[in-house]
């Protein structure tokens, strides 16, 4: 049995374990040999598919010598982070700078026992005394690292935890994905750095009070333990404070959803802050370093920031395109889906979610799926894309304002709801009507600042005053000067006796049929205020909507000078800033 330090049942999270980061010394060997069955259990480990990395303060010659087992590792951090090798290709990279050779010669010459690699020097209590008055009089920038009597000199920065960030970019994976293990000094950054730190039974005690886990059995037997219950438990096995993002907070206390855990639904009516509270979502994503990917149907992510966008509403993203930008670990990615015709949409994004889900699998990442506007990509009515929802939809969350619209399939994923606006309540009890479920006590619709947070079989829904974006959420024109609103939003010039039918999906289209449709058409829509209404309605600006709602009522102005006057403030809120952003 493993011990859970401070930890109950209701706190685990599903975040799959990708790789084992194993100290070595009197961690994975006893006396410098690793034991029989330690490596027939690095063997079943690596069966599952996940992957085994080293992380040791030897120099690499040495450990070749005295470990055989060393092949079974997929990358090998040695001289306490100052050397990568890879076993598979026989290559070695050195991630430090040759030690100093004035600092050699002098300690040779003071007597002071040294072993000296391609980057560390290494010597033994009690000459830490003598190394550090060596190396402030030299005016060095290097550091003295301590384990267990070894005494290791590294330059400044270089640890394990560093070398085992360059093994996980070198294997395109995430620490977040990795459950490390120690039992020294030297051990502390790194089990820090992983998305799980454990320890073996006979580690010190200073580092087993930070760890996570501690093993019951000691150095192999012990690391063997930890594998098994990764195979058998994965995601249960790690600490919910390393990987939840923080909504706001509640009774003074902080209200998090954690990666990887089941889906989250975001709801309430347009133009109440769903995208605010996405974005900020993503802000505290890349405080934690959380890689997310962003389908965005309709343009509203374009200018989101620490992401890179693909596709535009002139030219669709393509599906390797969104794999291999996710395939860089520091790249967040935003899939603009506006250049696709809406029909098109959610066949794309069945055809993109398994070819992620599979991502997932291999790497752990994105961590995060943020779908925009689900009921466009998931719509209730197409079981053709349904059947690409994995068995169990994790680390994503749904946005949208009909969720009776969304798949039941997808819903069913649902844990968490987030429901904003007066009619926050309702978004919960129709959640429940749609899945059949007893729906919970509901209080009253949350403050202006605050959202309704319910997670089902956890109580009943409270209110959660949430954290702003730093970033100011912009509106996108884009989506309103160039994309293609559907059918139903669409402005349509049909003049006083209906003999016409000229549909305006986006701003510069309803523009240029103002232009050069008659003036009894134009003064036909325009008394009867049915411009402002479409700004206020399909557009969802209210500023601009006012603003021509003024000219509608002002009787004294003719046909031209009305239609320059409302081309003006479309111009200066949609298609000119448009047309400067493409010409950038």
């Amino acid at each position: 049995m493993l011990r859970f330090v401070g930890e109950t049942a209701r706190d685990r999270f599903l975040v799959y374990v990708i790789a084992l980061a194993t100290d070595y010394d009197e961690t994975l060997a006893e006396h410098g040999h690793v034991a029989p069955s330690t490596l027939e259990a690095l063997k079943e480990f690596k069966k599952t598919g996940r992957r085994l990395i080293l992380v040791t303060g030897r120099e690499l010659p040495d450990l070749k010598t005295v470990f055989p087992g060393i092949d079974l590792f997929d990358r090998v951090v040695a001289e306490n982070g100052a050397v990568l090798y890879n076993p598979a290709a026989k290559s070695e990279r050195d991630l430090a700078p040759q030690p100093p050779a004035a600092l050699i010669d002098r300690l040779k010459r003071q007597n002071v026992p040294l072993s000296v690699g391609r980057t560390i020097i290494a010597t033994r209590e009690p000459h830490e005394h003598t190394v550090l008055k060596a190396i402030r009089e030299l005016g060095l920038e290097l550091e003295i690292i301590f384990n267990k009597g070894a005494v290791m000199v590294l330059p400044s920065g270089i640890n394990k935890a560093s070398g085992l960030a360059a093994a996980c970019e070198d294997l395109g994976i995430s620490m977040h994905n990795v459950v490390g293990i120690g039992d020294a000094e030297n051990d502390h950054a790194f089990l820090e750095t992983c998305g799980c730190g454990a320890t073996v039974a006979n580690a010190l005690p200073s580092l087993q009070a930070k760890a996570k886990i501690v093993t019951k059995g000691a150095r192999g037997a012990g690391v063997a333990e930890l594998m098994t219950h990764i195979e058998k438990e994965d995601s249960a096995l790690m600490p919910a404070d390393r990987h939840s993002i923080v909504v706001g907070e509640a009774s003074g206390r902080a209200v998090a959803i954690a990666a990887y855990s089941h889906a989250v639904l975001i709801s309430g009516q347009s133009g109440i802050g769903k995208s605010t509270l996405a974005t900020a979502l993503t802000e505290a994503m890349c405080e934690k370093n959380f890689q997310f990917c962003v389908f965005d149907p309709e343009g509203d992510y374009q200018e989101l920031e620490h992401a890179v966008i693909t596709g535009d509403a002139k030219t669709p993203p393509t599906l390797d395109a969104v794999l291999d930008m996710l395939e860089v670990p520091k790249n967040n990615v935003v899939v603009n889906t506006l250049g696709l015709e809406l029909k098109e949409r959610p066949s794309f994004f069945a055809q993109l979610l398994p070819r992620v889900s599979t991502m997932r699998g291999r790497v752990g990442r994105p961590h995060w799926l943020l779908v925009d506007e689900v009921h466009h990509l998931l719509p209730a009515d197409r079981s053709d894309v349904t059947v690409s929802l994995p068995a169990d939809f994790t680390g994503v969350i749904f946005v949208t304002v009909h969720p009776d619209s969304v798949s039941p399939a997808a819903l069913q994923s649902v844990e968490t709801i987030i429901a904003l606006g007066d009619h926050a309540p309702n978004v919960i009890a129709d959640f429940c009507r749609m899945l059949k479920l007893q729906p919970p006590a509901l209080p009253s619709p949350p403050a202006a600042d605050e959202v309704l947070f319910w997670r089902r079989n956890e109580g009943p829904p409270f209110a959660v005053k949430v954290r702003g974006p730093q970033q100011v959420h912009k509106r996108h024109t884009r989506k309103y000067a160039e994309g293609a609103l559907s059918d139903d939003e669409s402005f349509y010039f049909r003049g006083p006796t209906n003999a016409l039918n000229l549909r305006a999906q986006n701003t510069s289209l309803f523009l240029q049929i103002a232009e050069g449709v008659d003036d009894a058409t134009w003064e036909h829509h325009l008394r009867a205020g049915e411009y402002s209404k479409w700004f206020r309605q399909a557009i969802k600006d209210p500023e601009l909507a006012d603003e021509v709602a003024a000219v509608e009522h002002d009787t004294g102005l003719s046909p031209k000078e009305s239609r320059a006057r409302i081309a003006e403030a479309v111009n200066r809120r949609y298609t000119a800033p448009a047309k400067a952003s493409a010409a950038e």
